[in-house]
C-alpha cells in the first residue's frame, strides 16, 4: 500500500506587484501555517520517503518549513512539471515517483492540485474528507490518499481519500 500526501503551498504574499508569480514568497500567515502542517505530519507519523516540490519560491519555502518539523525529511526533488500543473500533468509526475517510496509528499498549486485530488478520490473515500475537499482546497491544506499498487499504476478514481486537513482545523 502507498500513501500520497498532497499539500498546497502555504499562503503567499502579493505585496510586491512587480514579482513574477513564480517568485512570490510566503506571507506571514503562510510562514505560520507551513510549520504547523509539518508538526501535524510528524505527530501523525505520516513521514514522507520522497518529496516532489514545485520549484516556485512559495512551494520551496513551504517545503523548508515543513521539513524542519520532520524527524528525518527526505531530500526534495524540485520538479518543474509540478508548477502550474494540470491534473493530468500531476498524475504523470507522480507516476514517475520511486518505487521505494511508501509515502510520497507532493507540494503544488491550485487549480491543478484541487482538480487532481478530486479526480483521484475513489468512491470509498472518507465522506467528511471528500466533502471538505470538494468545498475548497485552501492554502496549506493537505489531502491524504492511500492506494494499492505502485505509483506508475495510479489512475483517476484509484485512491481512497482518508483525510483532508486545513491548518485552521488543527489543535
Amino acid at each position: 500500500m502507498k500513501t500520497l500526501l498532497l499539500l498546497r503551498h502555504a499562503k503567499s504574499s502579493w505585496d510586491d506587484a512587480g514579482l513574477a508569480d513564480f517568485d512570490r514568497p510566503l506571507a506571514p500567515r503562510g510562514l505560520k501555517a507551513a510549520p504547523r502542517m509539518g508538526r501535524e505530519l510528524a505527530w501523525r507519523r505520516w513521514l514522507p520517503d520522497a518529496a516532489l516540490v514545485s520549484p516556485a519560491l512559495r512551494t520551496r519555502q513551504t517545503w523548508e518549513l515543513v521539513a524542519a518539523e520532520l524527524p528525518d525529511p527526505p531530500e526534495a526533488k524540485f520538479a518543474k512539471g509540478i508548477y502550474d500543473a494540470s491534473a493530468d500533468r500531476l498524475l504523470s509526475e507522480i507516476q514517475k515517483a520511486p518505487k521505494t517510496a511508501g509515502i510520497l509528499l507532493v507540494i503544488g498549486h491550485n487549480p491543478g492540485l484541487e482538480d487532481f485530488s478530486g479526480s483521484l478520490a475513489s468512491a470509498d473515500s472518507e465522506a467528511a474528507a471528500l466533502a471538505c475537499l470538494r468545498e475548497k482546497f485552501p492554502t496549506a491544506a493537505l489531502a491524504r490518499f492511500v492506494l494499492d499498487g505502485e505509483w506508475n499504476e495510479m489512475r483517476p478514481g484509484a485512491a481512497r481519500l482518508t483525510h483532508f486537513l486545513r491548518p485552521g482545523d488543527l489543535r
